[in-house]
């Protein structure tokens, strides 16, 4: 069975650390999303990113646009 490639967001971080604070503090709080390699289309200073689909990714936007945490970059791609 094929799966249905959709947009996701995706979340890069400088650090692992930040990446794992990042994955605590968004399961704590009930935002979806999970930590996955980053993908080859992108760079990233840790090589871990979360990803969330898009239709969920309004809190996880919040976090980054508001910088409560620490990220590297934030991407839309199709997986």
């Amino acid at each position: 069975m094929i799966k249905e490639r959709s947009l996701k967001r995706i979340i890069t971080f400088h650090t692992t650390t930040d990446a794992i604070g990042f994955e605590r503090y968004c399961m704590e709080n009930g935002i979806p999303g999970r930590l996955i390699p980053v993908p080859g289309e992108i760079s990233a200073g840790c090589g871990m990113c979360w990803m969330v689909p898009l239709e969920k990714a309004e809190a996880a936007d919040r976090l980054v646009k508001e910088g409560i945490l620490k990220t590297e970059g934030s991407y839309l791609l199709t997986m």
